[in-house]
């Protein structure tokens, strides 16, 4: 699975037929060999969605925010996650991405952070632990995890990138979180 992620986009056609809209790589822009790819599939404005129209939210293959942009709305990426000791988190990067941080989790993993989101989060490849206030768990492919709106990191302790399949979809803040 390294490299770019093949996206096919399906619609209607003005006759009423079902077609192929976009047939692509992922994200467009170039990627260095062996280079760990983020790939934004789609994303949804509202629940529940529009399926008219070609209008193609990602075009580029790019998502600069981690939860929707759009109260009601979802985000499906593939990530790939490097190995810990080939990557250095920023937690000041995570807030930028809309993303929840706290200086504690913060120093106890640098890529800790929460969203207002449902995610399904899907090992593809490779293995990751998810890091939890309390507790953690290794993932292995075909491993999915429900995440609701909780702080966590992942943790790739291995020598081999871990490739991901995220779906986050909008929800209600947690109180007292």
């Amino acid at each position: 699975m390294p490299g770019k992620v093949r996206r096919i986009v399906t619609g209607v056609n003005a006759a009423g037929r079902s077609y192929i809209v976009s047939d692509t790589l992922l994200p467009t822009a170039a990627v260095a060999p062996g280079a760990p790819v983020r790939a934004g599939l789609w994303a949804t404005e509202a629940a529940p969605a529009s399926n008219k129209g070609t209008h193609d939210p990602v075009p580029d293959g790019v998502i600069l925010y981690t939860p929707p942009a759009h109260r009601g709305g979802s985000v499906i990426r593939i990530t790939d996650i490097v190995p810990d000791t080939q990557h250095a988190y920023d937690p000041e990067e995570l807030r930028r991405r809309n993303c929840k941080t706290t200086p504690d989790r913060s120093a106890k993993h640098p890529g800790f952070h929460a969203t207002d989101t449902v995610d399904y989060a899907i090992c593809l490849e490779g293995e990751v632990w998810a890091v939890l206030d309390e507790g953690e768990t290794l993932m292995r492919p075909g491993n999915v995890l429900i995440q609701r709106g909780t702080y966590h990191a992942w943790s790739n302790r291995s020598d081999r990138v871990c490739r991901m399949l995220f779906i986050l979809i909008d929800a209600q803040p947690l109180e007292n979180h």
